[in-house]
C-alpha cells in the first residue's frame, strides 16, 4: 500500500454557541482536513484545529505546512507510522497540528485496509466506553448554572468550568454555585486557559480549589515555577495544558512540582503516537490524564480522541470531545453522548464515513 495522494480541505465550522476561553470569545473553528488516498483506491480521513496561541499554526500556515511535505510523502507506505513521521519531524519543526491531522488519516486509511480500528492498531482497547468531561463555558453563573443542571439530568458526572477574564470573586461563586448543583459525587474542574498572573491564581486556589478536583493551567504554561508555588497554595491537584507539548514537559512538570496530571492533545504533541506515549508516561509517574480536542473538531478528530482514549492506561481526567459544539458536522455517523458517556466507534479505521457533501458546505475559498 503506497499514498497516492494527499488533499487538504480547509473548512469552518460555526458553533452552536459562543464559547469563552480565558475571557476571549469564539463563534467559529477553523479546521484542517487531510485526506490521503492509495494506490489500491483506499481512503483516509485526518483533522486538526489552527490554533495559534496553542500551537503557532493558523489555518494558511497549516495549509502551506502540508503542501510542503506532501513530495516527501507519495509512494511511502502509511502504515509505517513511525518511519513516516519520523521523516516529517526531520523536514519540518514544529506544526504539531499538522503533523496530527496526517498521522490521524493514515491511521483511518490504514485500519481500513487491515481491517482494524484505530484503537485495535494502537494496541487494543482497554474500556469500551468513556466518561465525557463537560465544559461550562458560558461565562456567567446563570447560564452555566442552568447547563449545568441540564447535563446532570443527562447523565454527567464530570464538568470543567472555563473561567478568568472574569472578576476573581465572579468565577469563584460560580465554582461553589456549580459544586451545589453537581453534588460532591461529580468530578468538577476549572480551567483558566493561562488567564491569570500569579498572584490571581493564587488567591483564586486559596478561595475556590477546595470545592475543585483538579484546576488546569492558571498561569501561561511555561511558568513551571509559578505553577508550582499554586501547587503548593491548592488544595486541588493542578495541571496543565498549554505547558504541555513534548514528553520533556510532562517530566519536566513531574520533577518540578508544576503539576499533578495534564490535557493531551494530540495537536499539541505532533501525532497519534506522540500523544499515546505521552499517556503511557504520564501513567507511569503517577500523573493523571485528561484527553482533548481542540475548541471545536468534527467527528473525525473526534473519533481518534475515543480511540486513543480507548488505548490508553488511565483516563483519570477525563475525555473532553468537541463534535457537539458544532453547528454542521461532516460525517454522516457522528459521534455520540449517551448517559455521559461515549462508546468506542465500531468499525475499521476511525469508524465514520465523511459525508464530503458537508465538507463541501464548510470549505473555506
Amino acid at each position: 500500500m503506497k499514498i497516492k495522494s494527499i488533499t487538504p480541505i480547509a473548512i469552518t465550522i460555526p458553533l452552536i454557541q459562543e464559547i469563552k476561553m480565558g475571557g476571549i470569545s469564539y463563534t467559529n473553528s477553523e479546521n484542517l482536513l487531510i485526506q490521503i488516498e492509495t494506490e489500491d483506491g483506499s481512503a483516509g480521513w485526518g483533522e486538526a484545529s489552527s490554533a495559534p496561541d496553542l500551537t503557532g499554526e493558523t489555518i494558511a500556515s497549516m495549509e502551506a505546512a502540508i503542501k510542503f511535505l506532501t513530495p516527501y510523502l507519495i509512494g511511502r507506505d502509511p502504515s509505517s507510522f513511525t518511519e513516516n513521521m519520523n521523516l516529517i519531524d526531520k523536514m519540518l519543526y514544529g506544526n504539531s497540528s499538522v503533523k496530527a491531522a496526517f498521522e490521524i488519516a493514515c491511521y483511518d486509511v490504514v485500519g481500513k485496509a487491515e481491517g482494524k480500528s484505530m484503537s485495535e492498531l494502537l494496541g487494543g482497547a482497554k474500556r469500551a466506553e468513556i466518561p465525557v468531561l463537560w465544559l461550562l463555558a458560558n461565562g456567567n453563573l446563570e447560564a452555566d448554572r442552568k447547563e449545568a443542571k441540564v447535563r446532570l439530568e443527562e447523565g454527567f458526572r464530570s464538568f470543567k468550568i472555563k473561567v478568568g477574564g472574569n472578576p476573581l470573586d465572579e468565577d469563584v461563586s460560580r465554582v461553589k454555585e456549580i459544586r451545589n448543583i453537581v453534588g460532591r459525587s461529580s468530578q468538577l474542574s476549572v480551567d483558566a486557559n493561562q488567564a491569570w498572573n500569579l498572584e490571581e491564581a493564587i488567591t483564586f486556589v486559596e478561595q475556590a480549589s477546595e470545592f475543585l478536583d483538579f484546576v488546569e493551567q492558571p498561569i501561561m504554561g511555561n511558568d513551571l515555577e509559578g505553577m508550582k508555588q499554586i501547587a503548593e497554595a491548592s488544595n486541588a491537584p493542578i495541571g496543565a495544558d498549554e505547558g504541555l507539548h513534548s514528553i520533556n514537559d510532562i517530566m519536566l512538570h513531574k520533577e518540578r512540582g508544576a503539576a499533578s496530571g495534564g490535557s493531551l492533545k494530540m495537536i499539541k504533541l505532533g501525532g497519534v503516537a506522540k500523544a499515546f506515549e505521552a499517556a503511557n508516561l504520564a501513567d507511569k509517574l503517577g500523573m493523571w490524564v485528561n484527553l482533548s480536542g481542540a475548541i471545536c473538531e468534527t467527528s473525525i478528530s473526534s473519533a481518534a480522541v475515543v480511540h486513543l482514549a480507548a488505548a490508553i492506561p488511565q483516563i483519570k481526567w477525563r475525555l473532553s470531545v468537541t463534535n457537539q459544539y458544532a453547528d454542521i458536522d461532516i460525517v454522516q455517523n457522528p459521534i455520540k453522548i449517551i448517559d455521559g458517556k461515549i462508546n468506542v466507534p465500531p468499525g475499521i479505521g476511525l469508524g465514520v464515513e465523511v459525508d464530503k457533501g458537508a465538507v463541501r458546505t464548510l470549505e473555506r475559498h
